[in-house]
């Protein structure tokens, strides 16, 4: 019976150390991946910090910005980082902004409208999305196809996945139309920067291939004031009518910047408006 309970007490004593030993163990885990997760939050931050401080000069010192796609990368950060710090910089202005479909007095701006349209039977999206976003942004109650004021929200977006609580955009949908929209920027189009769907949206003369020469234009020579796109074969006539819609210039950059560490990432998404005489944070996300 001795030994029995030496034995049972010996088992008991034993698991009571493994438990004890595992716990120790996954809450040193834990300690470490939170220390090392809110170092790459501080890591992040001085990412973005930096990036502000470069946009914000190529701002002042350029007249132009280019291009509407880039990828910053930021070696030796901190003397004693490890890992990797990248940063992805999106030009707002070089997309299409969903919010000009409707001047601020409630009226709709055809124009805005009419590139919608465009952009979306490019992207070979159905067309009357057009309307049913329009409906959800403008304040009357009149719907412009059937069920299109049902659920509306009568006022301006406040965020491009907000086009997923509108009937008739489903993930797929979204997913393409993503790329080439936002509702932050002037309301231009930073011909600088814009993709090949953005910029046959800008008016009905212009084909995919017509757009293509803006591109090969500006990889060799970035546009330095909208009348330069006149320069461009084929833009003689078209670009005098798409003065007042284009612009070589952004004011609003999207920042996602990434820092890695082992097995740890923190991941900041931000928008830095570049209307005043330092960048203003409009929007900050962090993962």
């Amino acid at each position: 019976m001795a030994l029995v309970l030496t034995l049972t007490v010996i088992v008991l004593i034993t698991a009571m150390v493994i438990e004890f030993s595992y716990g120790v163990y996954v809450n040193t885990n834990a300690l470490y991946n939170w220390q090392t997760a809110q170092r790459l939050s501080f890591v992040a931050k001085s990412a973005i910090q930096l990036t502000s401080t470069t946009l914000s000069e190529n701002h002042k010192l350029y007249p132009y910005s280019y291009p509407g796609i880039f990828m910053m990368s930021h070696p030796n950060l901190f003397e004693e980082f490890e890992g990797v710090v990248s940063s992805k910089i999106e030009d707002e202005d070089s997309k299409f902004h969903l919010n000009s479909l409707v001047y601020p007095n409630g009226r709709l701006n055809e124009k805005a409208y009419l590139s919608l349209i465009r952009l979306l039977h490019f992207l070979e999206v159905n067309t009357d999305l057009a309307d049913r976003i329009v409906d959800w942004i403008d304040p009357d109650k009149e719907s412009r196809i059937e069920d299109s004021e049902y659920g509306a929200k009568n006022g301006f977006l406040d965020s491009v996945d907000e086009l997923l609580i509108i009937p008739g955009i489903d993930q797929t949908t979204f997913d393409k139309l993503q790329p080439y929209i936002t509702i932050y920027g002037s309301g231009l189009i930073n011909i600088n920067g814009a993709e090949i769907p953005v910029l046959v949206s800008l008016g009905e003369a212009i084909s995919g291939e017509i757009a293509e020469r803006i591109i090969h234009y500006r990889e060799i020579t970035p546009f330095e004031n909208p009348g330069d796109i006149l320069k461009v074969a084929g833009f003689e006539t078209i670009g005098q009518a798409l003065m007042g819609q284009i612009t070589v210039k952004g004011t609003a950059f999207r920042v996602t910047t990434t820092a890695t560490e082992g097995d740890i990432r923190r991941r900041i998404e931000s928008l830095l408006e570049m209307t005043g005489s330092r960048p203003t944070i409009k929007y900050w996300k962090e993962t």
